[in-house]
Formats: C-alpha cells, sequence, structure tokens
C-alpha cells in the first residue's frame, strides 16, 4: 500500500477496500488474501465484532453452529448449538486474528465517489485511492418506525430493537412488540416470561424445524442441512427465487428458530397489526386499543446508502446487482444484502458462498483489465 500524507490529510493507494469487517467483510479478506490480493478492511467499530456485541442480552444465532461458519474455520461448539451474540463476536475476532486480516478498526466511512479510473473512498482524514471496492456493511442501517409512533402518549417508553438490551429498559406492565419477524419473536418470548407481552404484525411464517432450545438433536440438525440444501438451490436467477426476495422485502423473513407454537406455548399473544394511535394508545387493526407501558418496535430498518456518490441504486434504495456485481460501476461490489442471490445469501453460514463469487469475479475482471493494457 503506498501512501502520501498532504495537509493534514492521509492517502494511500492499493488494490481493493473492503467497507465493513463483520462476517462478509471478514471473509471477503479471507478469500481476497487467499488469491495473492492487496487490501484493507474498513470497520467503524473499536474491536471486531462490535455489531454482534452490541445487540440484545440472550441473542442467538437463528442457525446452528454447523450452519454458522465462515470459509475457512469451523465455528469451535456442537453441530446442533445455537452460539450466542457473544459467541459469534468472539469468533469473528478470532478468525481476523488467525488469518492476520488488515482490518482498521476506528473508521467510518464518509463518502464513495469515482475518482479518474480508480474510487475515492474517504474516512474521515483519511483517503483510499481503490481498483475496487466492495461494499460490506449489511442492509441494516436507518431503524424504521411508523409516523404514528410520535403520537404515543410519552408516558409509555418506546424501543427500537437496535437498542433494546434486556428487560430491565422497559417499566413495568405490558409491553407490545410491533414487528413479528425473527428479531420481534425472539424478543417476545424473552420479555413474556416476566410481563404479559403483545406480538403485533404480520405473520411471515416459518422455516420447518424450528427449535426454541439452545441445541438440536443429531436428528433435527441432519434435517436442518437438508432443507438448507433445498433452501439455497432457490436463486435470484429464477423465477421463484426474484418472488421468494420480493415476498422477503414486504412480509420480512420467515421465522428460523421459533414458530407460533413456541410462542403461545410462552404466553406471547398474538394480535393483528398496529394501525395507529387513539388517545396517545397503539390502536390495533379492527379497532381494539392496548394499554401498554412499553413498545418495542422490531419494524426493521432501511438501507442508507446516502454515502455512496454513484448512481447505482433502485427507487427502494437498493443496489442494482447481480449478485453482488454492480454492472454500471465495474469494481464495484456489494455483499451481505438480504437475499443478495439466495435466502442463505446474508447469513453467516451462507455469505461464504456470495463472497467467492465476487472475489472470483474481482480477480478474473482485473486480470482481464491488465490483459487488455499490455496489449
Amino acid at each position: 500500500m503506498n501512501s502520501v500524507t498532504a495537509h493534514g490529510t492521509s492517502e494511500h493507494r492499493l488494490d481493493t477496500v473492503v467497507v465493513g469487517g463483520g462476517q462478509a467483510g471478514l471473509a471477503m479478506g479471507y478469500y481476497l488474501r487467499d488469491r495473492g490480493r492487496e487490501c484493507l478492511i474498513l470497520d467503524a467499530g473499536e474491536q471486531v465484532g462490535d455489531a454482534w456485541r452490541g445487540r440484545w442480552d440472550g441473542l442467538r444465532l437463528f442457525t446452528p453452529a454447523a450452519l454458522s461458519s465462515l470459509p475457512g474455520l469451523p465455528f469451535p461448539s456442537p453441530g446442533g448449538y445455537f452460539p450466542a451474540k457473544d459467541e459469534m463476536a468472539d469468533y469473528l475476532e478470532g478468525y481476523a486474528g488467525k488469518f492476520d486480516l488488515p482490518v482498521r478498526l476506528g473508521r467510518r466511512v464518509d463518502s464513495l465517489r469515482r475518482n479518474g479510473n480508480a474510487y475515492l473512498v474517504s474516512a474521515g482524514d483519511e483517503r483510499y485511492l481503490a481498483e475496487n471496492v466492495v461494499v460490506a456493511t449489511g442492509p441494516y442501517h436507518t431503524p424504521r418506525v411508523p409516523a404514528f409512533a410520535a403520537q404515543l402518549d410519552p408516558s409509555i417508553t418506546q424501543l427500537h430493537s437496535s437498542d433494546y438490551r434486556n428487560p430491565g429498559q422497559l417499566p413495568e406492565g405490558d409491553v407490545l412488540v410491533v414487528g413479528a419477524g425473527n428479531s420481534g419473536a425472539e424478543i417476545s418470548l424473552k420479555l413474556a416470561a416476566t410481563r404479559h407481552t403483545y406480538l403485533s404484525g404480520r405473520e411471515t411464517g416459518n422455516m420447518p424445524g424450528g427449535v426454541s432450545e439452545h441445541r438440536l438433536s443429531r436428528r433435527l440438525l441432519f434435517g436442518w442441512r437438508i432443507d438448507w440444501w433445498l433452501i439455497g438451490r432457490v436463486t435470484t436467477d429464477t423465477r421463484l427465487g426474484r418472488r421468494a426476495r420480493e415476498f422477503d422485502r414486504r412480509q420480512g423473513t420467515p421465522l428460523i428458530r421459533l414458530g407460533p407454537k413456541d410462542l403461545s406455548a410462552a404466553g406471547v399473544e398474538r394480535v393483528p397489526r398496529v394501525e395507529g394511535v387513539v388517545d396517545g394508545k397503539p390502536r390495533l387493526a379492527g379497532g381494539r386499543v392496548l394499554e401498554v407501558g412499553a413498545v418495542v418496535w422490531a419494524t426493521g430498518f432501511v438501507p442508507d446508502f446516502a454515502w455512496i456518490e454513484l448512481p447505482i441504486f433502485d427507487e427502494e434504495g437498493y443496489p442494482i446487482h447481480h449478485r453482488g456485481v454492480i454492472g454500471a460501476a465495474p469494481g464495484l461490489y456489494f455483499l451481505g444484502l438480504p437475499f443478495q442471490h439466495t435466502f442463505l445469501s446474508a447469513t453467516v453460514g451462507g455469505v461464504g458462498k456470495e463472497v467467492r463469487h465476487v472475489a472470483d469475479h474481482l480477480a478474473q475482471a482485473t486480470k482481464r483489465e491488465h490483459e487488455l493494457a499490455t496489449v
């Protein structure tokens, strides 16, 4: 990596910059190193794995350890065990250390734009000129909360799932969890142990073979492996896959570990969608008004790629791509997007296949460019 310094700003020239040091970014670093490519991974956190450490207490992966490994390093737990969030964070930190990946922490990327025949990546006072950029920040940027949330009585505590950590943050009394996807289901299950909990939202469906325990039996793990293989065969190159991606965006991801029976057994009361506010209280579809002391918004996120100054996005704010390759901007790639190619693309165990595809494309495209330049 070549560096120059001018007027307090440092500038670095290199082959590839990876933005984001989570599972997708680290796996990209692994594959690029394996191919002898120079890269640098920029991450805003102070420690590898911080994105996992900052999530709610008691969170476990929705997939067992056998389906939650990155390339080159099996997860160090029995195959049927569902790792806790801090265990996942420690695994990522160990992964970066084992393969001596070039991660620079505390670097929040402010902008990405074209600069001649290269890309200019800015992070504070640092500038990076790169032939290739891989955006591995995922899609979970700005919490989504309905506008009518501002009309709730100030006495009702409101938290988005990204800020929720444990029941101790909430006052006594009933609680409403809005959003019946994986996060909402898991949070409501835990809350129901200490208070009456309502879970509101569209039914997202659930995967077969769900389990609320922390470990799968060998028989169930075998079933999960088969199901996972079958799910991974449905890609966005097919009509069925494209329809599944649109359903995933509109309705949310199906429940993976839990099912309706698990929630009912825990005492979670399923209620219709929240449609508005009456006298400062949440009103459900059908007119029922709930008396609650707190609302947890498990309503997901909207992508925020405003820092990327390139015309590559659709009307919903997602990059226009095929398997992470941006046709309109050669040398630019994305990883960790929901249903990037299959339902598994954004999972810890599934992202490796997408990373390998992007790494191969990057290497081959760069090789072709160099061959043409020498003709």
